[in-house]
């Protein structure tokens, strides 16, 4: 079943779809493969929990996502005694992960588990296992892109330029209201936030609320003037910090995120 189709209730995120298959056009072409993805279960992400939690790049990257490295790893042990931590590395696992990962963490005696999904970057969770830049990018995308601030149930689509985020055209028919691109880097210091609104779209509603001022993640402007043109699943690639100035060209200095998702609603 396809992760990339979210269900998403604040505090909670449900997930599951079709298999997606071959034939990609637009995406990178090393990222193109077949692709069976089993179903993610339940989740939870708030954003109180992504700003406020004791996580820190130094614990969360200086393992690899195994039992036995994070067991190891007293920074982190420390970091998953706060609860809004675990509830960021549930999502970081499932991002990260394929379908069928599964860790068990001792903290004080409790253990707790945590479930892979989509696997935006599964080679970190090997013995040795590191997340790179890339990694990073993925994974800040994905965690970024499953927030919430309404208090409904709200099937998305996650798409953008990985064979894992592949869609069909059965899933393109059914979610065709684009909402906007995801991207950052969570694990900076400090984090990064961002996103871009579809050129159709005025509001990020499902994430920042009634107002984009006090939103969780900083809105660039339209992805049509943060981002390269879209692909031929509406994913748009590329997007960047600041919006092309009067001249079409990003400002100096506006750095590039090519690990952007991009949210479809039905």
């Amino acid at each position: 079943m396809d992760l990339r189709i979210v269900s998403v209730l604040w505090p909670s995120i449900l997930l599951a779809s079709q298999v997606a298959c071959v034939g990609v056009q637009g995406l990178e072409s090393d990222d193109v493969g077949e692709v069976d993805q089993p179903a993610l279960g339940s989740n939870a992400l708030t954003s109180n929990a992504l700003t406020s939690n004791a996580l820190t790049s130094n614990a969360l990257l200086s393992s690899a996502l195994t039992e036995t490295a994070i067991a190891s790893n007293a920074t982190m042990i420390d970091a998953l005694r706060d609860p809004l931590s675990r509830e960021v590395f549930k999502y970081i696992v499932s991002c990260a992960l394929p379908g069928g990962a599964h860790l068990d963490v001792n903290v004080d005696g409790v253990s707790y588990g945590f479930d892979g999904g989509l696997g935006l970057h599964g080679g970190w969770g090997e013995t040795g296992g590191t997340c790179d830049e890339a990694c990073k990018g993925w994974v800040s995308a994905c965690v970024l892109a499953r927030l919430n601030y309404l208090g409904t149930p709200v099937p998305l689509s996650l798409r953008g330029g990985k064979s894992e985020l592949y869609a069909g055209a059965t899933e393109q028919a059914e979610y065709t209201v684009r909402e906007g691109a995801y991207y950052g880097d969570i694990f900076a210091d400090p984090p990064v936030y961002r996103a871009c609104l579809s050129p159709e779209q005025v509001s990020l509603e499902r994430v920042c609320g009634p107002s984009l001022d006090d939103c969780v993640v900083t809105v660039v402007g339209s992805c049509s003037a943060a981002c390269d043109a879209p692909r031929s699943d509406g994913s748009f690639p590329h997007c960047h910090d600041r919006p092309r100035d009067t001249t079409g060209g990003f400002p100096s200095g506006a750095i590039d995120y090519p690990s952007a998702i991009t949210v479809f609603e039905k």
